[in-house]
């Protein structure tokens, strides 16, 4: 079993993951729809040794929320730092939308040294403090049905862990996971004999899964710090699936530890899961994940095809749940190039104030937003912003920091007119455009 080296791993990737502002006593401002409660550390046994603080994103004219999407960092201070801006993902924002949703995202303050198992192991008191965590922000935001509501999860690196200990630990309530570089340990660890296994209950097979490490964590780099990665990748999906569960393998072909791309896939994954999975009664048990329509590929093969028809060893072949996320899939292991052919919503609410123009704007479910385009009596006069640029993937209107969350401070949808105050009347239009290139209205 490797997946004892990939947790020295997620230590690793504490120490190199880039550090990032804003420092934990000065998180983005929120107000509704946004709301956040803050836990200090405990010393009591079996309680969460680090403070924490959960940012919650709810869906406007959302009576009675549906579900909770939970957008998870790694460990380490940077990474834990990057938590602070999950929920306010105009991206992750549009799938929570869709299926009435909350977007939430934890920032545990784990100073850089310190083990992030004590987080990461949901065990170590981390599953207690969600929870009473969901409880506070249903209390301060009016939805107190969030204490009671199932969830998607996705988590990066000792995220991935973290979410997969959830899931193992609450099949029942786990609507899908995406295991971003990061898993749960389910055997012994003779490296760490404090480090007690994960089981893997019979009702976790009826869990989507996916696990999504890069290319260059072992895959087709076979050394150096992270090419363990997919060794521990390889043994779990092998576990899972022998059972039969419900598990695929998305190897990004562009990266090493960092997030990349990944979100154009994992997106439309989460969405097709959140559309079979959540109840049309708010609160009532899970549907299960329907395979009628599954799809198949070989582990590490690039082309995927109807089950009916798959040739091998159906227990040793990546679960895929449809047609549709078999044809980004096979894509995205190629280059990451998704195609999307719709255009993005249009923006709304443009105001001139002087010179001073701001607007409000949805993300488009595929392809997000890269950045706007200014108009000014029909004629285009510069994007917002000017260079749009991402150093882990596509430019992002809103950046990426590492662990997939907008970079802080947060951008806003304002640009400033040096020529607004001039004589003459003039009118003012924006458009979106997707990280496709695809324009909006």
């Amino acid at each position: 079993m490797q997946i004892p080296a990939l947790l020295s791993l997620l230590l690793l990737a504490a120490t190199i993951a880039p550090a990032q502002e804003p420092p934990y006593d000065n998180p983005p401002d929120v107000a509704p729809p946004y709301y956040r409660v803050r836990f200090e550390a405990s010393n009591k046994a079996g309680e969460l040794i680090f403070p924490v603080q959960y940012t919650v994103w709810i869906p406007e004219g959302v009576e009675t929320l549906r579900g909770i999407i939970v957008h998870q960092h790694g460990c380490g201070e940077g990474s834990c730092q990057s938590g602070q801006t999950g929920a306010f993902d105009l991206h992750w924002q549009a799938l929570a939308k869709k299926h009435d949703c909350a977007l939430l995202s934890p920032s545990y303050e784990q100073p850089q040294a310190a083990d992030c198992q004590m987080w990461c192991d949901p065990r170590n008191g981390s599953d207690d403090a969600f929870r009473k965590g969901l409880a506070a922000l249903g209390e301060k935001s009016g939805h107190t049905e969030l204490v009671d509501l199932s969830w998607a999860l996705w988590g990066h690196s000792g995220g991935g862990h973290w979410c997969g200990g959830m899931t193992l630990l609450h099949p029942e309530r786990t609507i899908a996971t995406w295991h971003r570089s990061g898993l749960p340990l389910f055997e012994p660890n003779p490296d760490r004999a404090t480090i007690k296994p994960h089981q893997l209950p019979q009702a976790a097979l009826g869990v989507p899964m996916m696990c999504n490490p890069g290319t260059k964590e072992g895959v087709t780099v076979k050394e150096g710090k992270f090419a363990r990665v997919w060794p521990a990748n390889e043994t779990f999906f092998e576990a899972v699936r022998g059972k039969g569960g419900l598990i695929g393998v998305a190897v990004d072909p562009l990266t090493a530890h960092e997030c990349g791309n990944q979100r154009y896939m994992a997106i439309p994954w989460l969405d097709a899961c959140l559309s079979a999975r959540l109840p049309e009664e708010p609160g009532a048990p899970l549907e299960a994940m329907p395979t009628g329509e599954a799809w198949l590929a070989p582990l590490l093969g690039a082309t995927a095809v109807p089950e009916s028809v798959y040739q091998g060893d159906k227990t040793k072949a990546v679960w895929l749940p449809n047609e549709t996320i078999a044809k980004a899939w096979m894509r995205y292991t190629k280059d990451t190039n998704i195609p999307d052919t719709t255009p993005p919503p249009a923006p709304t609410e443009l105001k001139v104030e002087g010179n001073i123009l701001t607007w409000r704007a949805e993300a488009d479910l595929e392809s997000g937003i890269s950045h706007f385009i200014i108009e000014r009596n029909s004629q285009p006069i510069t994007t917002v912003p000017e260079n749009p640029t991402n150093r882990f993937g596509r430019p992002l209107f809103q950046g990426l920091q590492y662990s997939d969350t907008p970079e802080a401070p947060l951008v806003k949808m304002r640009f400033v007119d040096p020529e607004g105050n001039a004589a003459g009347k003039r009118t003012y239009r924006v458009r979106a455009v997707n990280t496709a290139g695809l324009k909006s209205e």
